[in-house]
């Protein structure tokens, strides 16, 4: 049985924590901002060290999805549930009916959908609980969207900082080989590019491997490797005062949310002259596939034209970035910002 918990935070719209014994977890969803719309975003599964952790967490991707979800212009708001749970010892169809019964709770004012560790076959189960769920319809898993969306990104970023339309010949290290980042590395060898790949399972890299020609290294390694291109497809954080100064790369553009530890990594990497692209316009491909299957009718070509407008996103990013000589994420957010910030759409 769900017992609920309503938490007070300040910027939060509203906090709510999901406790359930019998079904052995503990959870929480955090609707950061819904001024465009109901806040949208994914359910993240992880056996997580703390509660402290899994709250941390909660709250950084909720707010990272009223940045993404405002910055690509989707009539969309913020939110993120996170569950702390160890998948090996629970029965999953009865957790993620659960966890749909405790999304149910907010009445349409959070959407949930994939995430890390959950799945379109786990959002079916969220189903039986809610209607307030996406994936589990036309649209589908969002990741082939997001790795499309990032390889524009990579694209546009080459193109602004280097003139060069094709990527043929460029080195990209890519941190996680997983659904998205292995996605990822296939696009891009299928453009020419050399792919080094880390990732913490082997499985994984066999699988990339027998489908590209990638070098793997090791994970504590890969941000230290001499690249065009360093892509963190992985958890976030993982760019901070002590990974950027080994970074040995010119562009940073990749699928994982909350790249930067804190905001004052994006002021290091652009001191540094590494030109970052800020994760949550990179990575938006996902959610706005999604929006085409909330909107009305799914079309997965017009889902395809409207990620392939990350690009144009990053450019007008990278373009402010040098206008005004500040770094590309606090340009990044306040774009966002001018957006979310506003009074309610109606």
């Amino acid at each position: 049985m769900n017992r609920y918990q309503t938490l007070t935070v300040d910027g939060y719209e509203e906090v709510v924590r999901c406790d359930n014994r019998e079904a052995g977890f503990a959870a929480w969803i955090a609707i950061h901002n819904t001024n465009r719309g109901p806040a949208l975003g994914g359910c993240r599964v992880w056996n997580y060290g703390s509660d402290e952790e899994a709250f941390f967490d909660v709250l950084r991707l909720s707010r990272g999805m009223t940045y993404k979800n405002s910055l690509a212009h989707l009539p969309l708001g913020g939110g993120k549930c996170v569950v702390r749970v160890d998948l090996g010892r629970v029965d999953r169809a009865h957790l993620f009916e659960s966890v749909g019964e405790f999304v149910d709770t907010l009445g349409g004012r959070y959407i949930t959908a994939e995430d890390v560790n959950s799945t379109v076959e786990d959002m079916a189960h969220v189903q039986r609980s809610t209607a307030h769920v996406a994936t589990v319809g036309a649209s589908g898993n969002p990741s082939p969207f997001t790795a499309y969306g990032v390889y524009c990104a990579i694209k546009a970023g080459i193109l602004y900082t280097r003139g060069r339309k094709n990527l043929s010949g460029l080195r990209v290290a890519i941190q996680g080989v997983g659904e998205t980042g292995g996605r990822l590395a296939r696009l891009l060898a299928s453009a020419g590019c050399n792919v080094v790949a880390a990732d913490l399972s082997q499985e994984r890299l066999d699988r990339l491997r027998s489908q590209v020609d990638a070098q793997v290294i090791g994970p504590a390694d890969v941000h230290r490797c001499r690249c065009d291109i360093f892509s963190p497809c992985a958890m976030g954080g993982t760019l901070n005062h002590k990974t950027i100064p080994e970074l040995r790369c010119a562009l940073v553009a990749g699928s994982a949310n909350n790249q930067l530890l804190n905001p004052s990594d994006g002021h290091l990497l652009d001191r540094l002259g590494i030109v970052y692209i800020p994760d949550y316009a990179a990575n938006a491909g996902g959610v706005i596939n999604i929006s085409c299957e909330i909107d009305g009718e799914y079309d997965g070509e017009r889902a395809r034209i409207r990620t392939a407008r990350i690009g144009e996103t990053v450019t007008e990013i990278l373009h402010r970035s040098v206008a005004t000589r500040l770094p590309t994420s606090v340009v990044a957010d306040a774009m966002a910002e001018e957006l979310f910030k506003l009074e309610k759409v109606a």
